[in-house]
C-alpha cells in the first residue's frame, strides 16, 4: 500500500506543478525536480527518505528507456559522416571539464592530486535524460539536435574511461605504488566493450524474433521484456546498463528493417515513468548538501560548465560545425546526475575520509543546482539556436 501511495504522489505532484510553472516557461522536467524537492524529505516530508530508497527500480526502468532512447534516436548515416568529428567534440567537452575542475581543485584549494583528479573525471559526465526531455517536450529539431544527440551518447563512455584512469592513479597515488596500464587503461575500456556487446547481442536478438510478431501487443510486450533483459544483464555482469541500452537501440534503429511502430508503443508507457523518476530524483536530493559543500563546490559548479563551454566551442570550431553549434552545444550540456552520482558513491570508497565524503558531498550538491538549471539552459539553446519553434513553447 505504501508504494503504491508513494507512486501516485510522485506522478500527481509532477503533474501539478507542471502546469503551474509551465505558465513560467518552464520546461516540464525542472517542474518535476522541484516537485521531488517539495515532498521529499527536506521540506514537506509527504515521502520518507526510506520511501525514496525503496522506489530505486523507478530510477533503473526509467534510465533504461531513456537509454534506449537515444540510441533509436541515432541514424548511423548521418553518424558517419560526421563520425569522427563527434568522437572529437565529445572528447574535447569532457577533457575541457576535466582539466580545468582538476587544475583548480589543486592549485586553487590545495587539494591532494588524488582528490583533484578524481572530481575532475567525474565532472566529465552529463546527464542525457534532462536534456532529451526538454528536446522531446518542445519536438526540437535541426543541425544542434543532430549533434548533441549522439555527442550524449558517447559522453557517457568517455566519461566512465577518464574516472577508471583517474582512481587507478588515484589508489596508486594513495598507496605509494606504481601506475599499472592494465588497471588504468584496459579494465575500464574491457567494460565499455562488454557494455556494447551486451547491447549488441540483445538488439540481433530483438531484430530476429520481432519478425516473427504478429500483433501491436505482442510486439509491445517483447520489447520491454528485451530492454529489461539487457538491463539485467549488465546490471548483474556490473557495466553500464546506459551504453547497453544505447547500443541495443542504435542497433535496432539501423539494423534489420524492424518495424519503427515499436517506438511509438513504447513511448505510450513512458510519459509517467519519466515524471515518478524526475520527481523521484528531486526527492533524493538533499538540501542539506548545499550548505556543507562551500567554496569548492561553487568553483566545481562554474569551472565544469566552463569546461564544457570552452572545450565544445574549441571543438566544433576545429571541425568546422556551424556558428549555431559552436554557440549554444556547450548549454545543453550542463545537467548532471545518475552518472556523476554513482561515480560519487565509488569515489567515495576509493579516497580516504574526509576526501572520499567530501567529493560526494560536492557532486551531491551541484546536482540539485545542474538538475534544476540544466533544462532552462537547454531550452535557451535549443531556442536560440532555432531548434525549437515559437509555437511550441508554451505560453
Amino acid at each position: 500500500m505504501e508504494e503504491m501511495y508513494a507512486i501516485a504522489v510522485l506522478i500527481l505532484s509532477g503533474i501539478l506543478l507542471a502546469r503551474i510553472i509551465g505558465k513560467l516557461k518552464f520546461p516540464d522536467v525542472t517542474a518535476y525536480l522541484l516537485a521531488g524537492i517539495l515532498i521529499g524529505p527536506s521540506v514537506l516530508g509527504l515521502l520518507s527518505f526510506e520511501q525514496v530508497k525503496s522506489m530505486e527500480i523507478i530510477s533503473e526502468v526509467a534510465l533504461a528507456f531513456i537509454a534506449f532512447s537515444v540510441g533509436s534516436e541515432m541514424n548511423i548515416k548521418n553518424i558517419q559522416k560526421i563520425g569522427g568529428k563527434i568522437l572529437l567534440v565529445t572528447i574535447f567537452e569532457a577533457l575541457g571539464a576535466f582539466i580545468i575542475v582538476s587544475l583548480g581543485s589543486h592549485f586553487i584549494f590545495k587539494e591532494s592530486w588524488g582528490f583533484a583528479i578524481v572530481l575532475g573525471s567525474i565532472s566529465c559526465a552529463t546527464a542525457p535524460a534532462a536534456t532529451l526531455m526538454v528536446i522531446k517536450q518542445y519536438k526540437a529539431k535541426g543541425d544542434l539536435v543532430d549533434i548533441l544527440i549522439p555527442v550524449v551518447a558517447l559522453d557517457d563512455a568517455v566519461g566512465i574511461i577518464i574516472f577508471g584512469i583517474s582512481s587507478s592513479i588515484a589508489i596508486a597515488l594513495q598507496a605509494g605504488t606504481g601506475l599499472a596500464l592494465s588497471t588504468m587503461v584496459f579494465a575500464p575500456l574491457w567494460e565499455i566493450i562488454q557494455a556494447i556487446l551486451i547491447g549488441l547481442a540483445f538488439g540481433f536478438v530483438f531484430i530476429l524474433a520481432s519478425k516473427k510478431v504478429k500483433t501491436d501487443d505482442e510486439l509491445f510486450s517483447f520489447s520491454l521484456a528485451i530492454i529489461f533483459l539487457a538491463a539485467a544483464a549488465s546490471l548483474y555482469l556490473k557495466v553500464s546498463s546506459l551504453l547497453a541500452l544505447m547500443a541495443m537501440g542504435l542497433l535496432i534503429a539501423n539494423v534489420g528493417h524492424v518495424p519503427r511502430r515499436y517506438q511509438s508503443l513504447i513511448g505510450n508507457i513512458t510519459p509517467p515513468i519519466f515524471i515518478a523518476f524526475f520527481v523521484l530524483s528531486g526527492a533524493d536530493l538533499n538540501l542539506k548538501a548545499l550548505t556543507s559543500v562551500g567554496a569548492i563546490g561553487i568553483f566545481y559548479v562554474l569551472g565544469r560548465v566552463l569546461g564544457k563551454l570552452l572545450g565544445t566551442y574549441s571543438s566544433t570550431k576545429i571541425t568546422g560545425f556551424g556558428e549555431n553549434i559552436q554557440k549554444y552545444l556547450g548549454l545543453t550540456l550542463v545537467p548532471q546526475a545518475g552518472v556523476a552520482i554513482g561515480l560519487s558513491l565509488v569515489a567515495s570508497r576509493i579516497l580516504p575520509d574526509p576526501y572520499g565524503s567530501q567529493v560526494r558531498t560536492v557532486i551531491l550538491g551541484a546536482t540539485i543546482i545542474y538538475e534544476l538549471v540544466g533544462p532552462l539552459t537547454a531550452k535557451y539553446a535549443l531556442t536560440k539556436a532555432g531548434q525549437i519553434e515559437s509555437k511550441k513553447i508554451k505560453n
